[in-house]
């Protein structure tokens, strides 16, 4: 258990790191947004553009794991929705942010360094798959719903030219197609490029945690209540649990994963809070109230939650 908690201390202390550095005013928001540009913009993108290039393209595109994780993702974003609207009676608005923040995990900024600490030789390839996912399909769900939201139920052809834009142009995205390309050549990248790439990617684990730290001291904060208490189980109880039921059906239906430790990574990427999007998604609909608040308690809570499903998953403990 002590192996455990220095893996999830770790990752949390640095996150703490970030909080009080804004607390303290060693950093102001606006320095904070540069870091989180350059993090969003160049680090990650590498990270995702190494572990993608690297590996071979059956490795990479692992099916039945990028089943398993759009099947979870879409079910805990639409129970999330119809919970919010028929069981709360919440607009359309506040229900689709109540969806996206039981079904967007921080796979880059937050689960990577925790399984790149607790199961390195898979983190990578994790980390693409998930944001395969997550940039492809949810994100722009999101966008779509509360497009529909804000309007009259409709999304007009201009906002989806607009928003397959926003998706094309997501460095994330850049990243998985160039990684795949070089994966599918078989090119070797010669030193000049893949050493300034292997600089970048390294700086995204503690620059993002900082950032995210940060963020969560600039957020503004008002008492938890059930509606919010439902997002935090959600996100980091309901949604690892559904992930697990969903590899655990293709496996016996013979489709599984055939990779067990990629399937204890996407556990752990699973059960972190909501990716850190969601706050600032939420304030551009008027949601971002319920969305920071959740955002707050379901980070501080999944030191908890990610700590006890590492005990259970048995990581660190030999």
């Amino acid at each position: 258990m002590l192996n455990v908690l220095t893996i999830s201390g770790t990752i949390f202390a640095l996150i703490a790191a970030g909080y009080f550095a804004v607390v303290k005013q060693v950093f102001a928001a606006p320095e904070l947004r540069v870091l989180g540009k350059y993090v969003i913009n160049f680090a990650v993108p590498a990270l995702i553009f190494r572990a993608v290039s690297s590996r071979s393209p059956g490795e990479v595109l692992n099916t039945s794991y990028l089943a398993a994780f759009l099947v979870t993702s879409l079910i805990l974003f639409f129970s999330g929705y119809h919970l919010a609207k028929r069981g709360f009676r919440m607009s359309r608005a506040e229900s689709t942010f109540h969806g996206m923040g039981m079904s967007c995990s921080n796979s880059g900024l937050i689960g990577y360094p925790i399984v790149l600490m607790a199961l390195p030789s898979i983190a990578g390839t994790a980390l693409a798959l998930n944001m395969i996912v997550e940039t492809l399909v949810m994100i722009p769900l999101v966008l779509v719903m509360a497009e529909r939201a804000s309007g009259d139920g409709r999304i007009s052809r201009k906002m989806r030219r607009e928003i397959a834009i926003k998706v094309l142009r997501n460095p994330f995205i850049i990243a998985i197609v160039l990684g795949v390309a070089i994966s599918l050549s078989g090119w070797q990248l010669p030193d000049i490029v893949s050493k300034p790439i292997n600089l970048l990617a390294s700086s995204s684990v503690a620059v993002s945690l900082i950032v995210i730290g940060g963020t969560l001291a600039g957020l503004p904060l008002g008492a938890v209540n059930l509606k919010i208490a439902a997002v935090v189980f959600g996100k980091l109880i309901l949604m690892p649990a559904v992930l697990a039921i969903c590899l655990a059906i293709l496996t016996a239906l013979g489709l599984g994963t055939g990779n067990p430790m990629l399937e204890t990574a996407g556990l752990l990427m699973v059960a972190t809070p909501a990716m850190a999007t969601y706050p600032i998604l939420a304030q551009s609909y008027g949601q971002e109230n319920t969305a920071a608040l959740a955002m707050f308690a379901m980070t501080i809570l999944s030191f908890f939650t990610i700590s006890a499903l590492m005990w259970f998953l048995q990581i660190g403990t030999s």
